[in-house]
Formats: structure tokens, sequence, C-alpha cells
């Protein structure tokens, strides 16, 4: 695919996603989920920290304890898999060696090192989580996109209790979790929510 088209085609999965609340039976792949996360995992990071962790849910039992963890939204207990985002910066910064490329000399390598974990380490649990989940909004946003240029519907969620959420999946008790995801085929359109015009949200300096 050349470039012009590339950017048309992300565009056109710009415009056309909508949130999926129902699903046909259909199940994704897990060739299909590669693909997400694989694309995902693309989202720049800032360092290159990466603090995103993913939890795939297909059990309906686990689906239906996380639907009534988010309020009993009915997407959760009916999509063929629930992505559960979340984050977790200790991890990141334990393994922050793999970010790095095998072409980068050491000295550098541990000077990176060094200046990470004394930057982050002298924040507390909750605001280096808080970095993470700003920096798990951009995977998210990718996620969303690839998804739907594979033809799936997606329906990500803001409204659940977080500590249900945690100890359901037995989470870092520390982790922020930014979005549960569900995840299917489609089986109806979504709804067309208006968008403001790049004139309303726009201003332009110099």
């Amino acid at each position: 695919m050349n470039t012009t088209a590339l950017g048309s085609a992300v565009i056109e999965a710009a415009e056309s996603r909508h949130s999926v609340r129902k699903y046909s039976d259909e199940a994704v792949t897990e060739s299909q989920l590669r693909t997400l996360l694989e694309a995902a995992g693309r989202a720049p990071s800032a360092f290159n920290v990466q603090p995103w962790r993913w939890v795939a849910v297909r059990d309906q039992e686990v689906k239906d304890r996380l639907q009534a963890a988010a309020f009993g939204q009915a997407q959760v207990g009916a999509a063929p898999v629930v992505l559960v985002l979340y984050t977790d910066m200790q991890d990141a910064l334990a393994n922050i060696e793999e970010t790095f490329s095998a072409t980068l000399p050491a000295e550098k390598a541990a000077g990176t090192t060094a200046h990470l974990r004394q930057t982050f380490g002298s924040q507390s649990d909750d605001d280096r989580e808080t970095w993470g989940a700003g920096q798990s909004y951009i995977a998210l946003g990718y996620l969303l996109l690839v998804a739907e240029s594979l033809g799936l519907g997606t329906s990500p969620m803001l409204g659940f209790n977080p500590d249900e959420v945690k100890a359901i999946l037995g989470l870092p008790p520390y982790a922020k979790i930014p979005a549960l995801i569900a995840v299917g085929h489609p089986a109806e359109a979504g709804f067309d929510s208006p968008r403001h015009r790049v004139e309303r949200v726009l201003s332009v300096v110099g």
C-alpha cells in the first residue's frame, strides 16, 4: 500500500468508527487480537517506556463479573473479548532495558536507565501510574482505529469501579486502568455522534 492509500485508510477508519454495543457470535481470532495489540504497541511513548499492559478476557463468567463492576454495561458481557488496559510502571522500570535499541552504546544505555529510574523513582506510585495512563491513552487510540480497519467494532469504557476490576483480575493495587474495551464483530451500526467542526476547537497562533 502506498503512503497516499495508507493515509486514506487511516482517515476512513477515523471517520467511520462508532462505538458498538451489540456484537455477533463470530469470534475474534487470536491472529486478529495479536494484530490489534501489535499495532497499539507502535504508539508513541515518552522515553519509549511503553507502560501499557493488557488483559484479554474471553471467559464468560469473568466477563459477567466485569460487567457488574462496569455498572451493568451490557457490551462487557456481550462482546467476544473484553480488553482491560492497565498501567504497570513498576514492571516497565524494572525491565527498562527491553526498550533500548540493540545498537545503543552500553554507556548510553546505562545512563538512560539510571536517569529514568531516578526520575520516576522519586515519584509516588500514584504519580507514576497517572503518567503511565496518559501514555496508554495514545495506545488506546491506535487500537480503536486498527480495530475499525479490520472490521471489528469496539466500545471503550471509562465507567467502572477500578478497585473491583483489579480484584477480579488480580492486577497490581497501584495500577491505573484507563479503559475497558469491548471488541467483536458488530451486530449494529453504532450511534453516529455529532462532532465539532475544526473551527470550533482550533485556535491559530501566527
